[in-house]
């Protein structure tokens, strides 16, 4: 791929804007060295006003989502794409989220411009288990935990019953929540369905890949072995 489509692919501006940046010796080499459009230079070798190109192809992002964002392109108010560098937004292809979080869910949340990937992460054949950890405006009564893990639990206006999701008692209104599915509002409406609601929602987990000392509203690329965390085992409490 020319070193201009690669660079505007990669969100820094059209063609026609990259061309100029070759123009005005912003793309350089490690020592400096300006580079041309037609140079076949690798892509670690590759510099945009001193500073590493972005990852190329094949990038997945996590995220520590903060409360009040919306997995959307779309949405008047802010969204999650709001806390990543403005180029990733112009990426080809597209980062798109992987599954959603909604506005008032926190926690782990992934990017990914391969598809093939996200389709894998998200499909219940896969059995990749996503955690929550919910905070319940009433204490839990005892019995959810049976009737979660049943694989008999149908919720409103569903035509599946849902699969078996482990539930674990952390306090008399916190729970942590394992399941392998991602239906609309799962969480919360398993718990109205129990007669309870929940007042907070914090994803923890996805597979063995945790967010470990990631703080709120940050991000970091994921590499290789985090990839195959996605579809370990999640950790145990």
């Amino acid at each position: 791929m020319k070193l201009v489509k690669l660079i505007a692919n990669l969100g820094y501006g059209s063609r026609k804007d990259v061309t100029s940046m070759f123009r005005e010796g912003r793309i350089t080499d490690p020592d400096g060295e300006v580079l041309y459009a037609d140079d076949k230079v690798p892509h670690e070798h590759i510099r945009v006003d001193d500073e590493p190109l972005d990852p190329p192809f094949g990038l997945t992002l996590m995220m520590n989502k903060p409360l009040g964002v919306t997995c959307s392109r779309k949405d008047t108010g802010r969204v999650v794409y709001d806390l990543l560098p403005l180029r990733y937004r112009m990426r080809d292809p597209a980062l798109s989220t992987v599954g959603r979080l909604d506005r008032d869910t926190s926690g782990m949340l992934l990017f990914t411009d391969d598809g093939a990937l996200l389709h894998r992460i998200i499909s219940p054949r896969a059995q990749v288990t996503k955690v929550y950890e919910a905070t319940l405006a009433q204490d839990l009564r005892g019995d959810e935990a049976a009737w979660f893990a049943s694989g008999e639990m149908m919720l409103e206006s569903e035509k599946e019953p849902l699969a078996p999701a482990q539930l674990q008692v952390l306090e008399p209104r916190c729970a942590r929540l394992a399941m392998i599915e991602g239906r609309y509002h799962q969480v919360r409406r398993m718990f109205a369905a129990a007669g309870n609601h929940v007042e907070s929602l914090h994803r923890v987990s996805v597979g063995g890949l945790t967010l470990g000392d990631l703080p709120l509203g940050e991000w970091r690329a994921l590499d290789a072995d985090d990839i195959a965390l996605l579809f370990a085992t999640p950790p145990t409490a």
